[in-house]
């Protein structure tokens, strides 16, 4: 069973942002994949296809690993 949620990351503004954010959660276990759309204004959705679904604890790590913040998930 593979899950998908969508987080909104504050201060990404270009594609090393990207980059970044999306090496730190990919080295999560069991994540398949992550898509950024970035924002040109206000946060940018970051969706998360996992195996399982991830603890919020480990996701917010990574972000902030990876120099950014989660404002919210929908």
């Amino acid at each position: 069973m593979t899950t998908t949620a969508t987080y909104s990351v504050t201060g990404m503004t270009c594609d090393h942002c990207v980059a970044a954010v999306t090496e730190e959660l990919s080295a999560l276990d069991g994540v398949s994949s992550v898509n950024v759309v970035l924002a040109s204004e206000g946060p940018s959705a970051v969706t998360v296809t996992s195996d399982e679904p991830l603890a919020l604890d480990d996701v917010t790590a990574a972000v902030d690993e990876a120099g950014y913040e989660i404002a919210g998930t929908t």
